[in-house]
Order: C-alpha cells, then sequence, then structure tokens
C-alpha cells in the first residue's frame, strides 16, 4: 500500500514489540496528528517504555506525551474484538492469520508490505526454512566489498521502515524474510533467494501447505525483469522457481536470469561443507552485481559465522562443546550430525511442540555414535517415543529432564513473550549431566530440533543459557 493511501484511513497497529513500535515511530512521521490504535494481547504495552527509548533523544518528553495522547489503546484478552473499526491492519509478524476473523484479512497489511510498495531502491529477498540469516549476511558482506551501497534489513537487521525516508534508487536492500512476512506480500523482490523448505512453524499454520504457499510469494511476483536463485537440490523449492516468470536465459550480461545452486550433498551438508549451501547462494548474487570473483571468494573466506549456528563454545575438562540452538527443526540437527561425525557423544534435544515430525531423526539417532541423549520437555518426550517404536538401542542412555516448566507452553504464541524462570533451571540441569556423561575427547551438541517458547525467550537465550553454563561448570 502506498503512503498517501494511508492518509484518510483509521490505522490499527496489530501487535507492539520490535516491529510494531518501529511502524508506530514510522507513521507518527508522516501523520503526526493521526490517532492510531494499538492492539496487543499484553496489558504493559501501554507503559510505552519501549518507544520512548526509541525516540530520538534531542525530541523533549512533552512530545512523547503527545504521542502516547493519539493512541487509542486495545489490550488484553479481548485485543482482537477492535478489529472491525479499523479500515487497515497493520500486523507484526509474530500473530498467526488463523487466529483473526476471516472478515478482517482483506484489510491486513505488513511493514513489509509497506516497505516493498513504497521502495525506490532494489531488494535482495533470502528465504528458507533454515540458512537464510546466514546467507543474508553473506550477501551483504560480499555486496559491501564490491562497492555496492547494501543495507541489512529484516529478520537479521534493523526494521525497515524508519529506513524508508532516505531510500535512494542507488540503494540496494537485502532482506532476510520469514514465511510470516511473506505470507500475503503481493509484490516479490527484485532477486529473490530460495533456499530449502521444511516442516517448520506448524503450529502457526493451518498445515505445511499453507507454510508453503508463504514462503512461495517470494516469487509469486516476479517478472521476466527479476531474477531467482534457488536450490535445485531441494523438490519443493524446484517446484515453486518453476512457476517463477523470471527467465532461465542469460540476461545479456552473462547472468543467468534464473539461477540454480545446491551444495555437494544437496540437502543435508557434508563433514566440513555445513555452509556450502549458503555460500554458494550468496556466490550466485553477487555474479548478479558482476562483484569479480577475488571478490566474492575473499569476502566469503572473511566472513564469521553467527552465533547459535554449529557454533564452537570452546574445549572444557576436554570435552568439545558446539551451540546450535537455531537448530528447531530435525533436518537442522541431522545437518548438525552429520557435520561434526561420530565424534558427538551427548546431544541436548527437545522443546516447543510445533506438531513436527521426528521420526527420520529416531533413525538418524539409532545409527549414531550417540550415547547420551539429554530431553527438554515437550518435544523430548515425543522423541523418545519414536527411538522406542524403531526399536531403541541398548547402549543409548536417556536423560528426559522433568515436565515442570510446561506451563509456558500455552503462552508461547503471543507476540511478546516473557522468559520463563525455570528455563536456566533446566539448562543448568542439561549441561551438569552433559558434563556427567560425555567422555574425553568427544563433543556435547545443543541442536534442540525444536523451538525454544516453552522453556526460554528464543532460541539466544537457550543458546548463551548452555555457553554460561558450560563455562561455569568447567571452573
Amino acid at each position: 500500500m502506498k503512503l498517501n493511501e494511508l492518509k484518510d484511513k483509521r490505522i490499527l497497529l496489530l501487535g507492539f514489540g520490535r516491529e510494531g513500535i518501529d511502524t508506530f515511530l514510522f507513521l507518527r512521521k508522516f501523520f503526526p496528528d493521526k490517532i492510531l490504535g494499538i492492539a496487543d494481547k499484553n496489558e504493559k504495552v501501554s507503559s510505552f517504555t519501549r518507544a520512548k527509548r526509541r525516540v530520538k533523544k534531542n525530541e523533549c518528553s512533552s512530545h512523547t506525551t503527545r504521542l502516547q495522547g493519539k493512541i487509542k489503546w486495545h489490550l488484553g484478552k479481548n485485543y482482537l474484538e477492535a478489529l472491525e473499526n479499523y479500515d487497515v491492519i497493520i500486523k507484526s509478524p509474530g500473530i498467526p492469520f488463523k487466529i483473526l476473523p476471516r472478515t478482517v484479512l482483506g484489510k491486513i497489511i505488513t511493514q513489509t508490505d509497506i516497505f516493498f510498495e513504497n521502495c525506490p531502491g532494489k531488494i535482495i529477498g533470502i528465504t528458507g526454512t533454515k540458512g537464510k540469516s546466514t546467507t543474508t549476511a553473506l550477501i551483504y558482506r560480499i555486496l559491501k566489498a564490491g562497492g555496492v551501497k547494501a543495507h541489512l534489513v529484516g529478520n537479521i537487521g534493523k526494521p525497515v521502515l524508519n529506513l524508508l525516508p532516505f531510500c535512494t534508487p542507488n540503494d540496494i536492500f537485502v532482506y532476510e524474510l520469514s514465511s510470516h512476512q511473506l505470507y500475503n506480500l503481493k509484490k516479490s523482490p527484485h532477486i529473490a533467494v530460495l533456499l530449502n523448505l521444511f516442516q517448520e512453524h506448524l503450529d502457526y499454520y493451518r498445515n505445511f501447505k499453507e507454510y508453503v504457499n508463504a514462503k512461495a510469494n517470494i516469487v509469486r511476483y516476479q517478472t521476466k525483469n527479476d531474477y531467482l536463485v534457488y536450490n535445485s537440490a531441494d523438490k519443493i523449492v524446484k517446484e515453486i522457481a518453476g512457476k517463477s516468470k523470471t527467465e532461465s536465459r542469460n540476461s545479456g550480461t552473462n547472468v543467468k536470469k534464473r539461477t540454480k545452486f545446491s551444495s555437494p550433498a544437496k540437502k543435508i551438508p557434508v563433514k566440513g561443507e555445513y555452509y556450502e549451501l549458503d555460500r554458494n547462494a550468496a556466490r550466485a548474487v553477487g555474479k548478479i552485481f558482476k562483484i569479480p570473483e577475488k571478490i566474492i571468494e575473499r569476502g566469503i573466506k572473511k566472513f564469521k559465522p553467527l552465533p547459535h549456528r554449529l557454533e564452537l563454545v570452546g574445549k572444557f575438562k576436554e570435552i568439545i562443546f558446539y551451540n546450535d540452538s537455531l537448530a528447531t527443526i530435525p533436518e537442522a540437527t541431522i545437518a548438525a550430525l552429520d557435520a561434526l561425525g561420530d565424534r558427538v557423544e551427548t546431544i541436548i534435544l527437545g522443546g516447543f511442540d510445533r506438531n513436527i515430525n521426528f521420526k527420520n531423526l529416531a533413525r538418524i539417532i539409532l545409527k549414531s555414535k550417540l550415547k547420551t541423549l539429554i530431553l527438554f520437555p515437550t518435544t523430548g518426550e515425543k522423541i523418545r517415543r519414536e527411538i522406542i517404536k524403531l526399536g531403541g538401542r541398548a547402549s543409548l542412555n536417556i536423560e528426559s529432564l522433568s515436565q515442570k516448566g510446561t506451563k509456558m507452553e500455552k503462552n508461547a504464541s503471543s507476540s511478546t513473550r516473557s522468559t520463563s524462570a525455570s528455563g536456566a533451571e533446566y539448562m543448568r540441569d542439561a549441561v551438569r549431566l552433559a558434563y556427567k556423561h560425555t567422555g574425553k575427547g568427544k563433543i556435547c551438541l545443543l541442536s534442540t530440533a525444536s523451538a525454544s517458547f516453552n522453556l526460554f525467550k528464543d532460541y539466544k537465550e537457550r543458546g548463551n543459557l548452555f555457553k554460561k553454563y558450560v563455562k561455569s561448570f568447567s571452573a
């Protein structure tokens, strides 16, 4: 939606977290006197504390007070009741479409919609179930090294709207796009990068098909003048790519409009090539911008992997610890086990239940050299049951942690999550068991194959607590 179309509309911000606050401050610059509605399940957001911190320091406190007076709050358990009273609803990504009344779906737009419709620069959109943050960061590094005026935005970078007033046609936005941001997008990026698709977020979507359809929006509205970079080894990605209007022929610059890539090991990387899929995607984008191969390879070589992605914590008491907290689906954990090999003796698994199937992971575990599983609730129990169904293994020690923290599970879809006090206790117990059961020279891997929200604020908190206790128990 174009900004001038919002001028006379009654606008509601649905969700007032990081992105909601950014949207509010952006709209306030353009419509200083408009009353904006804010709806959120969390009753405490009306304190406005987080938004106050975002207001420029040189603005007087009375300005903040004036802004607060131009807000109509809709908070608490009945926060969705106000939706019918507004012309436009700007939804935050964390709120599922499936909980919203069908009568308001036509009114809903997102921050991503606004940016795509109003940005004069070019957008490189990157999505996939796994690897999108690493790929986005790699592309950004390569473009910067090649002298491109690039900006890192989306899930990995800054919320985008407050950059919009300063955009020029020469700006390139490297945009990490989640399925939530893509869900009802009506404009695809100039360059789309599609990595892979596995079962994920099945608590958020009605089914896997709906999740795939959301991801497909990254190519759905492309034209023959756009570019598509996709993983040809992924069957679903390949099917989506086949529907793109980009052309597979050369564009006249020795760069194909539609470019395939894959890792040598296809979907699951082999040892030593954990990031090769991401690197190949980034190389393809670098070539579109005619960046010399030497600069591309130098950028890749200097790239430091992002935290919580098969991150080496260190060697403590002669045990090697890896933090792979971002492994929130079984395929990511399988890839981590494959990359590290038979030295992995202990693995920490389990977390928030998103209705994902763990049968294949159970098979891999039974074939592996793993000796100890340390299981968080709630999916830890599902993984244990799958292993038992497949016959189990007498040499496999399973340590199941208690269920005392699962009361957080029912609130895990809230747009503003809070940390469970028991999360730290679970991680402390898990690391203590890891030290007890892992042999010298062997690896303990945190790679849960599950989301974190029943015990932790997010995967970052889970990974940071793991690192904290690994180091504290080493003393």
